[in-house]
């Protein structure tokens, strides 16, 4: 569970999980680069975090394909080299199938999978050199079938197949290639536990150990093990950070 000496970049990192995460690496020693279109937030995060170890801010819109080899590049100008690769950005909208459209298919696929994409492939080379780590987000969407969320769960699980399969091509190289499938308590849970408490209590009451995950403690510290020596022999795998919630058959 040691991370002195790594190079972080996640995405999405100025808020929610991706946030977490950088607090738990930060924490266990790596340096973090993280990436997010909200340059307050970014900045905000780069102050709070601060304390805890080296971070640094990059606004980069990750939908765009040319920005990936870039965001890599600036990782690396930043701290020399990049070790661990956290794709946890994804934005969709949530209608129910007949009224999902082609537009919210492109939202979904361009903010989650095409990124993932994109920025595993610019950041292949460093991760090889570094016998590096990825860490991928799966989703509940799409591993029950979530109403409301096709075009979400569709992402998801296109993430999961890629994810498997380039697990299994960089074996080769040493490069671990995981996927975390997650449940948290983020700012967006809790702005929606307000507005509805009563839909709020019945998804924490399917929740077999009674309640949401911690950004931090729970989300971030599954991806510093994976992250690790710890989970050198981990590859390929779908882990279910959602308090029992999944169940992967």
């Amino acid at each position: 569970m040691n991370l002195h000496g790594k190079v972080a970049l996640i995405t999405g990192g100025a808020g929610g999980i991706g946030k977490g995460i950088a607090t738990a690496m930060l924490k266990h020693g790596a340096k973090v680069v993280i990436a997010d279109i909200n340059p307050e937030a970014g900045e905000a995060a780069v102050q709070e975090l601060s304390e805890f170890g080296s971070i640094h801010f990059i606004e980069k819109d990750i939908s765009r394909k040319e920005n990936a080899a870039e965001l890599v590049q600036e990782a690396v100008s930043q701290y020399g080299k990049l070790d661990i690769l956290v794709n946890n950005a994804h934005v969709s909208r949530q209608v129910p199938f007949v009224n999902t459209t082609l537009a919210d298919f492109e939202l979904s696929f361009n903010t989650g999978f095409y990124p993932t994409v994109n920025l595993m492939q610019a950041s292949y080379e460093q991760l090889k050199e570094n016998k590096g780590f990825v860490i991928n987000f799966a989703s509940g969407a799409g591993i029950s079938g979530q109403v409301n969320q096709a075009s979400y769960a569709s992402a998801k699980e296109a993430i999961r197949g890629l994810t498997r399969t380039v697990a299994n091509e960089w074996a080769k190289d040493q490069i671990n290639v995981n996927l975390i499938s997650p449940i948290a308590y983020t700012e967006g849970v809790k702005n929606w536990s307000r507005n509805f408490p009563d839909q709020y209590e019945q998804v924490v009451n399917g929740i077999p150990l009674g309640r949401m995950g911690d950004p931090e403690k729970d989300i971030g510290e599954v991806a510093v093990f994976l992250s690790s020596e710890s989970s050198s022999y981990i590859t390929g795998q779908t882990i279910m950070v959602d308090g029992g919630t999944q169940k992967l058959t």
